[in-house]
């Protein structure tokens, strides 16, 4: 990638990242790219920010992912100059350009992005803010790791992302925080409206970043970030890896960010939830044959910030066939079915981790016998809680879980 004026060379894209200055806000180079290019592409928005110039103007279409591709296959061999919001590899286009074209053929010429103009005019330390996009994605997305005294960023999908904040918010216990809401920054137009989360409810211009100083008015209702949630916090039928076995799950799966999990036999999708909310940028399919439990689980990820998770409606292994290749595997449910586990270690890479809990006679014969052929570490799970027996309190022990952990040769 570059900060040098676009070339000729029809092979390479040039992305070019355009504030809501608009053309008087760009460097003489990112100009000369725009005006110079045989095909200019970009939304309605940012297309018309640009003066007429020869090339040809591409609107996105929508949705734009899908047919990007064919999109850059139909003007191949032309010189294309793509507009981009801000800076173009920061939740933006050119990040996506770099998966699908490869980054070597790439040429950026970045804007400020809304993160940094942001920062400057509250004077935040950028590297202090937590940044969560919520563009196309749940508000609930928000809720992980919240705690007063913390900033964040949002990424607004539109005018109605700002209020739609301040209600999660002050629905759990955050009402006090106070919110920023900064309107089309770096234009002519630009506006600062400040108003604690209980009070704002106001639509706001479509351009904008919501900036939280969070503040909670009760000590209850924040989420941890260490794996082990309640189960109170979980709508369930009892089908649900309980918190301390759960605790043990995670650990041994070890979520790394960027990482996908296949969740089989995911009941209320506890271990799922968890996993996708121990990095932003962790990734999960749950798969639950039967419809209720689905539901439930995708009830439980909007509530406890995991609304990307991805919720599969079938039977193992069918269900399995066509997901795409996980970088771990947890299955608790199915165990002993014909075929669920050799499809989940074939599916596995090498340095893939399997992680199985048994409770069933059957289940646990069945892990037995792949520990015996893989190795890995077994271990047997006992959790007795203390409870009232008349006037008297007693231990009550729970099902015992045998666990099979495996790391992929």
């Amino acid at each position: 990638m570059s900060d040098e004026p676009a070339s000729g060379d029809p092979d390479r894209v040039h992305v070019v990242g355009i504030g809501a200055d608009g053309w008087e806000g760009l460097s003489p180079a990112a100009r000369r790219t725009a005006e110079t290019a045989e095909v200019l592409m970009g939304s309605h928005r940012q297309l018309a920010l640009v003066p007429e110039t020869t090339g040809e103007r591409v609107p996105w279409p929508s949705p734009l992912l899908p047919a990007l591709p064919g999109l850059l296959a139909e003007h191949a061999g032309r010189s294309i100059c793509v507009l981009a919001s801000g800076d173009p590899m920061f939740h933006g286009i050119g990040a996506t350009l770099a998966r699908v074209l490869g980054p070597e053929r790439l040429d950026v010429l970045p804007q400020p992005s809304s993160v940094s103009l942001a920062c400057a005019r509250l004077g935040w330390p950028a590297q202090d803010a937590r940044v969560v996009n919520l563009v196309g994605r749940p508000v609930e997305n928000l809720l992980p790791g919240l705690a007063p005294g913390e900033r964040v960023l949002v990424l607004s999908s539109d005018g109605t992302t700002p209020a739609a904040v301040a209600e999660l918010l002050t629905a759990h216990g955050f009402g006090p925080s106070e919110l920023t809401v900064l309107e089309n920054l770096g234009g002519r137009d630009e506006r600062a409206l400040r108003e604690t989360a209980a009070e704002l409810r106001a639509s706001t211009a479509a351009l904008n970043i919501v900036a939280v100083e969070c503040a909670s008015d009760r000590r209850t209702g924040r989420l941890p970030s260490t794996p082990g949630l309640s189960e109170e916090l979980f709508e369930h039928d009892g089908q649900l890896t309980k918190r301390d076995v759960r605790a043990s799950t995670l650990a041994r799966l070890a979520p790394r960010a960027g990482e996908l999990l296949w969740d089989v036999g995911a009941g209320s999708g506890s271990i799922a939830i968890e996993w996708v909310r121990s990095a932003a940028s962790c990734r999960a399919i749950a798969v639950e044959r039967d419809p209720r439990r689905a539901e439930r689980t995708a009830n439980n990820a909007t509530a406890l910030g995991a609304g990307s998770l991805r919720i599969v409606r079938g039977t193992a292994p069918e269900g399995l066939r066509d997901l795409e290749q996980p970088d771990a595997v947890f299955v608790g449910g199915g165990v002993s079915a014909p075929g669920v586990l050799e499809t989940c270690v074939d599916a596995l890479p090498r340095g893939g981790r399997l992680v199985v809990n048994a409770v069933t006679m059957e289940s646990e014969s069945t892990v037995t016998e792949w520990y015996s052929r893989m190795g890995g570490e077994l271990v047997r799970i006992g959790i007795e809680q203390a409870g009232p027996i008349g006037g008297f309190t007693a231990w009550r022990p729970a099902m015992r879980v045998t666990q099979w952990a495996v790391t992929k040769p």
